[in-house]
């Protein structure tokens, strides 16, 4: 009996650890925004695949982003960078390809996914890369920062402050999220001033996967494990005696 309550117990533990395997599973479509097409997303026929939005918000890549720019509802529209008159040092993001800009002071509207395969009471980690950028053609500082929701619960970053025709670099940020059901919307909202030099917050390398067991879970299997060969070996021991 004790030998089966062991292996009842180093079950439930094998059990909780086996979602290791599943929590490397991605479950954000389009995280990186490699599927789309350049320009203000979900207007003029762009899209941006696995993403919805009505906001002013847009899609770019490093090449295009501070040269050719892209075409909105308000025509041109390009990020104050080197290659028109900023030396500020704007880059493309750690992931490389497409990324997001959205204004965060003017028509402002969030980037939505709905996301699916989640447990309710399971912990989320959700990564991204974000920086604070400008539209050229304006000046003045500003500040940037997104709103980050999943299902009821919000989450933001730091705002940060961006000089005159300025860029605040990438960095990147992680939230644990907590499902509280099986499908839930993941949103990105910016929010930036002052509402007359447009402020853009950049977004790209979006990931959620389940957060795995703590480490002592792993410990308390491998101890379990252990007192099942102990207890095995010492009953084989008896049975051998007798």
């Amino acid at each position: 009996m004790r030998i089966k309550s062991l292996m009842l117990a180093v079950t439930a533990a094998a059990a909780l650890c086996s979602g290791v395997a599943s929590a490397s599973t991605e479950l954000i479509t389009n995280g990186n925004f490699e599927s789309g097409d350049y320009g203000q997303i979900n207007w003029g026929g762009h899209q941006l695949t696995g993403w919805t939005t009505n906001g002013y918000n847009f899609l770019f890549n490093g090449s295009n982003v501070d040269t050719s720019g892209v075409n909105g509802s308000y025509g041109n529209l390009q990020m104050w960078g080197p290659n028109n008159g900023s030396a500020n040092g704007l880059t493309a993001s750690p992931v490389g390809g497409n990324f997001v800009a959205s204004d965060g002071a003017f028509e402002i509207a969030p980037l939505s996914q709905t996301v699916n395969g989640l447990v309710a009471g399971q912990q989320y980690n959700l990564t991204f890369y974000w920086a604070g950028a400008q539209q050229s053609g304006f000046t003045g500082d500003t500040t940037e920062q997104w709103q980050v929701s999943l299902g009821g619960q919000t989450q933001s970053t730091a705002v940060k402050s961006n000089v005159n025709h300025g860029f605040t670099g990438w960095q990147k940020e992680t939230f644990t999220f907590t499902a509280t059901n099986t499908s839930e919307v993941l949103s990105f909202l910016a929010v930036g001033t002052p509402a007359g030099v447009p402020p853009f917050s950049l977004l790209d390398g979006v990931s959620m996967t389940a957060a795995v067991p703590e480490p002592q879970t792993w410990g308390m299997l491998g101890l379990g494990l252990g007192l099942v060969g102990f207890m095995a070996r010492r009953k084989a021991a008896k049975t051998k005696a007798a």
